[in-house]
């Protein structure tokens, strides 16, 4: 006959339910402050709008052709579902850090103290890593592309050909480059974190590394526009950044034999 009790069953719900309701609370505090940055931003819509045209305007400004420099829309509620799509994107980027620690918050009482340990750099490093890419993209690669496409205007076998871009599409274009060159900088914290788990060893991500180099100008070439320029803008940041991940991987390996030794003395 068993011993268990109803109250046994009771008590064993109690941690569920008290880590459902705290997963309820973060999520709440995530899409609070989303849509907090959200208003922020729709609110200076116009001047987000402005600074994420500014590589376009550059770029005409290179091109030096007269061209007039505007953004058109062919949809009646174009502009003002770009201006919604532009908020939604800075506020992504600007409660992200929130977001991640709200995660933090929720994952870290159920780690160790030396999983925490190890866990809270990469935690710190992704937003960083994330907005160098961002900014390479912004203000290097997207002048520089932009440039590129508007050489392709003029007349070319009697057929005159002029880039008027529209507004949702350009923004669209550029929101891409820029999430595509952040995600793409966040290379070492993934490399680490397998690494990490037992995934692969170092040895292992050193033999890849000529399979990571051709992989990197694949991806390159997928991201961005059909250009050498822009793809070795992208290509060559992840190679460094790949090797990078080994060297880090390494000093940890070492640092974690340290350890051990003083604390086998």
């Amino acid at each position: 006959m068993s011993d268990s009790r109803p109250d046994d069953i009771d008590d064993s719900r109690a941690p569920l339910l008290e880590h459902l309701t705290e997963l309820r609370t973060r999520l709440l505090w995530s899409v609070a402050a989303l849509l907090l940055f959200f208003f922020a931003a729709f609110a200076v819509s116009d001047e987000l709008l402005a600074f994420l045209g500014q590589p376009l305007l550059e770029a005409y400004d290179r091109v030096g052709d007269g061209t007039r420099q505007t953004l058109i829309y062919t949809k009646l509620y174009e502009a003002f579902f770009t201006k919604i799509k532009v908020a939604f994107f800075a506020a992504f980027l600007f409660a992200f850090p929130i977001i991640a620690n709200q995660v933090w918050a929720f994952v870290a009482p159920g780690l160790y103290k030396n999983e925490k340990r190890a866990l809270l750099p990469f935690l710190i490093a992704t937003p960083v890593l994330f907005f160098l890419g961002a900014a390479l993209a912004y203000y290097i690669a997207m002048p520089t592309v932009f440039t590129f496409l508007l050489e392709m205007q003029g007349e070319t076998a009697g057929v005159s050909l002029q880039a008027l871009p529209a507004v949702g599409d350009y923004l669209s274009f550029a929101m891409s480059l820029i999430f595509a060159f952040g995600l793409c900088f966040l290379v070492p914290i993934a490399l680490m974190l397998v690494e990490r788990a037992g995934l692969v060893t170092l040895e292992q991500l050193r033999g890849f590394r000529r399979y990571a180099i051709v992989a990197a100008f694949v991806i390159a070439a997928i991201v961005t526009p059909p250009d050498v320029v822009s793809q070795f803008m992208l290509a060559v940041p992840m190679i460094v950044l790949y090797e990078l991940s080994l060297v880090a991987i390494l000093i940890t390996h070492r640092r974690a034999a340290k350890l051990e030794r003083e604390a086998a003395e």
